[in-house]
């Protein structure tokens, strides 16, 4: 399996190279954004790992610009940030997951397993759901309300599928966090009000009826019906 690498500092490069080769995974690495680019080519690797901090173009545009022809691939992002405004830019450029530097290489192994496995596992799903006037496409990964379509972030998009696969059930913050990155983080739970709060903004603002609920205590759920 063939994992993409984007890490300015040569020493830690070298380190994480030799950590995923140990391991049995071919680690291409790239010290640069722009070159990064310039040579990415779509579903070339399993697993791609990007630095924010690196000369050229940053991760987060690097981010964005592979999610504009790779969807899929699944991508962790490293920064020496722990602020959430950070790990809100990383997702809203279509992250999969974040890691905190400094840290340990079994849990970047942990995360990137975690990532792998979420995409083997085959998805049976409809293509298309629909609850009153809003629909989703699955497939086309594309939302629209009363004929309009609305944009959503990757994390946004999954987040109102994990809604609405629940079928008007109230999901707890803590379950949302889990499905959104396969395990607990502390402050993925403070995240998911900021997440559900950007849904409501772009699905029923401009509705009378209201779609994304709260049941105070419990959690959220997506239904036309209190």
């Amino acid at each position: 399996m063939k994992i993409l690498l984007l890490e300015d500092d040569f020493t830690l490069s070298k380190e994480i190279s030799t950590f995923f080769t140990s391991k049995g995974f071919e680690c291409i690495p790239y010290y640069d954004g722009s070159l990064l680019l310039k040579k990415y080519f779509p579903y070339e690797y399993d697993l791609i790992v990007l630095d924010i901090n690196v000369p050229g173009i940053n991760g987060i545009e690097v981010c964005k610009g592979i999610r504009g022809s790779d969807k899929k691939t699944p991508i962790i992002m490293l920064t020496a940030f722990s602020e959430i405004e950070d790990k809100l830019s990383s997702f809203d450029s279509g992250a999969d997951d974040y890691l905190v530097k400094p840290f340990h290489f079994d849990e970047l192994y942990a995360r990137v397993q975690s990532l792998l496995r979420r995409k083997d596992v085959p998805q049976v799903v409809e293509n298309k759901i629909i609850i009153n006037n809003l629909e989703i496409l699955e497939d086309e990964m594309q939302v629209f309300r009363s004929g309009e379509e609305i944009k959503l972030t990757p994390k946004e998009f999954k987040l109102i599928l994990i809604l609405a696969h629940a079928k008007g059930k109230v999901l707890s913050k803590q379950f949302i966090a889990e499905k959104l990155w396969d395990y607990h983080i502390e402050t993925n739970q403070n995240t998911i009000e900021v997440y559900i709060n950007f849904l409501r903004k772009k699905i029923d603002k401009d509705h009378d009826t209201k779609l994304i609920r709260t049941k105070v205590g419990y959690g959220y759920y997506l239904s036309d019906q209190e």
